[in-house]
């Protein structure tokens, strides 16, 4: 390969270590838009050899500090974070470098304020796809840099070999990535939540949040989502794989035929809001709301008591922030965030103690254009039950089952709940919820709607919930019991319903996230001295005789490591090890044959030569030296396999001329 080859390689692998780098912070959805155009640009140029800064040094150097100015400036009148303007500048020299002569000086410049762009990356996010970026960049501007080396500090325009160097600089950039990932998990170090801020926007779409509003009609689109809206931890831990449990979110008291909606006033901000009592032994939850989410609504197990240590995860980190008691017992963050954390606390079944509604008549209250058929049928249903928690449950069971779930519903309709009731006679949950709650103040028993999730699907520690769990049921206020939840859905509808093979490659995809945020991005020194307290474990009994034992799977899993990597090493040095030309074989044999005819070389002295001094001479082996070695050039440069009886007959020409 010669020199505008390799040159041209080279200013390639330095474009993909620029680009690896630029996304590492575009992703973190925090980089100003404006710095990002002008990197595309620059970029799109160098890849096409134009470099318009070439001859404008002065001029461009001079803006360069004028932008910096700029944007420091800002940062000091507090209208942009320090970290953001130090990226946003390091964008804009790496654009103005890649913008300018194509050089090896400005190469290594172009990879120097790369890694700053990288190192702004890790403070910005950190997150899965931040890891992408980080070994883009690792390969693409170590072979860049292997390259300048071995072409030496004077480049000269002569043949390389350049793919058995790529080969070689391969292996070697391999072995440094591992070298490098046991380095971060070796050496003593903080968690990188010290610095990271987790406001990277959601690659695979944003699922929408809760309405204001619950209305039968729509889309049911949602329930076919996969995608994750929450982690949470619960303690104690429900120890199961998935859960059959409810979130709330929303409540809704107000029915006008159409829709449902809530009402009552919004509370001053605290820093924790008690909606309940918390009973015994309250059921513990850890709480992260996604970018996915996109709602300011705050869930729980059913039966919430109190929410306190609420965050919001902003660019510039996160933020400690009030909650608001919005419309009764729904509580909300007063801002709007790319994502949030907070703690929430459940009162257990078993706590759940008897309470008294205020305002029952709120929650009997029904618009005069309910269908004249409607309180008929659910007499039917009925058949004179009067007593609360039976009517409640028959109605239940009832919409379970003469109703079918269906999301093919296009359209709205007038009266969707005659609509439902009555001709299709099938919907989504919010159809159920809706007959139920009416049905239930038509028999003068007070009910609402609720919004939240259903489920809990159990990845490594946490539960998470998916956009497509979004739900809709019914709360029913019985005398002694409280607000009770009553589901009219067929349990077939309740979870979400994504096609199997998204659902299987986002839950792929979701689990590696988790692992790489529980390993990675919340690594910290505390996670080095568990490993280490796990390498060595103190004795069941502690005598005098034994003060530690060694715990037998760390050092089973030290070693199969071990072996594996010397597999792996031993397998690339026969790949890489050339192996000898056939017909260097059967050179060295000649040589041997010649040797023992007394026939020595001089040093230097090629068979060639060799034979040119033997013809010259009159050598009776001049004739079979000349065949020998013209049948050697052509099977070592010329292409032309050499076989055993080849071999075996031109040998023997040296036999037959002694």
């Amino acid at each position: 390969m010669m020199l505008s080859v390799r040159q041209k390689l080279r200013t390639r692998l330095r474009d993909g270590a620029a680009f690896s780098a630029f996304a590492g912070v575009a992703l973190s959805g925090t980089v100003p838009i404006w710095s990002m155009v002008i990197f595309g640009v620059c970029l799109a140029m160098s890849l096409f050899g134009i470099h318009p800064l070439a001859r404008r040094r002065a001029s461009s150097a001079i803006l360069l500090v004028i932008a910096a100015i700029a944007l420091f400036g800002f940062v000091f009148l507090g209208t942009l974070d320090l970290v953001v303007a130090a990226v946003s500048f390091a964008i804009l020299v790496t654009a103005h470098r890649l913008a300018s002569e194509s050089t090896r000086a400005t190469d290594q410049q172009v990879l120097l304020a790369s890694l700053l762009l990288m190192a702004g990356g890790a403070a910005l996010s950190g997150e899965l796809w931040y890891a992408v970026c980080l070994a883009g960049f690792g390969i693409t501007s170590c072979l860049h840099l292997g390259l300048a080396a071995i072409e030496g500090p004077e480049e000269k325009n002569e043949l390389l070999p350049v793919r058995p160097v790529i080969r070689q600089l391969s292996i070697g950039v391999f072995f440094s990535l591992i070298a490098g990932v046991m380095f971060f998990f070796a050496f003593p170090r903080l968690s990188w939540n010290l610095a990271a801020r987790r406001t990277s926007p959601d690659l695979l779409g944003a699922a929408p949040g809760m309405s204001d509003r619950v209305r039968m009609g729509g889309s049911g689109t949602l329930k076919t989502s996969a995608r994750m809206v929450a982690r949470i931890s619960i303690s104690p831990d429900p120890g199961k794989d998935r859960l059959d449990e409810y979130w709330p979110g929303r409540y809704f008291d107000s029915f006008d035929g159409r829709e449902w909606t809530g009402s009552g006033v919004d509370q001053p901000p605290t820093v924790s809001v008690r909606v309940g009592e918390s009973g015994t032994r309250p059921i513990l939850q850890k709480i992260e709301l996604l970018p996915a989410y996109q709602a300011q609504t705050l869930i729980a197990l059913r039966d919430p008591v109190n929410f306190s240590s609420a965050s919001l995860q902003t660019p510039t980190g996160a933020l400690a922030t009030p909650l608001v008691e919005a419309r009764g017992e729904e509580v909300r963050f007063p801002t709007s965030a790319n994502g949030y954390t907070y703690h929430a606390s459940s009162r257990p079944p078993a706590d759940r103690p008897g309470a008294v509604l205020e305002n029952r008549e709120k929650f009997l209250a029904l618009p005069s254009t309910i269908d004249a058929r409607v309180a008929p049928l659910i007499d039917s249903v009925l058949k004179g039950e009067t007593n609360e928690a039976r009517v409640a449950d028959r109605l239940e069971a009832w919409l379970k089952r003469d109703f079918a779930y269906t999301l093919e519903l296009p359209g709205e309709q007038p009266d969707p709940l005659a609509d439902f009731l009555f001709v299709k006679k099938a919907g989504r949950c919010e159809h159920f919820a809706f007959a139920l709650a009416v049905s239930l103040r038509m028999k003068g028993i007070p009910a609402r709607v609720v919004a939240g999730y259903f489920g809990g699907e159990r990845i490594n520690n946490l539960y998470v919930i998916r956009a497509g769990d979004a739900h809709a049921w019914t709360q029913a206020f019985i005398q002694g019991r409280g607000w009770v939840d009553f589901d009219a859905t067929p349990e077939g509808g309740r979870r979400g319903q994504p096609p199997a093979f998204m659902a299987t490659l986002v839950s792929l995809y979701e689990q590696i996230e988790n692992y790489w945020r529980s390993n990675v991005v919340d690594y910290s020194l505390q996670d080095q001295v568990r490993i280490v307290r796990d390498l060595v474990k103190p004795p069941a009994e502690a005598s005098s005789k034994s003060t530690f034992s060694l715990s037998w799977k760390p050092i089973v899993g030290a070693l199969f490591a071990a072996g594996l990597a010397w597999a792996l090493v031993r397998l690339l040095q026969r790949r890489i090890t050339e192996r000898p030309h056939v017909a260097t074989h059967f050179l060295n044999r000649v040589e041997a044959a010649l040797t023992e005819r007394k026939i020595v070389r001089t040093d230097g002295e090629g068979l060639e030569e060799l034979a040119r001094r033997l013809r010259g001479a009159n050598h009776p082996l001049a004739i079979a030296v000349t065949e020998i070695t013209n049948r050697y050039v052509r099977a070592r440069f010329g292409n032309r396999p050499m076989t055993r009886e080849d071999e075996t007959r031109l040998l023997g020409l040296l036999d037959s001329k002694e």
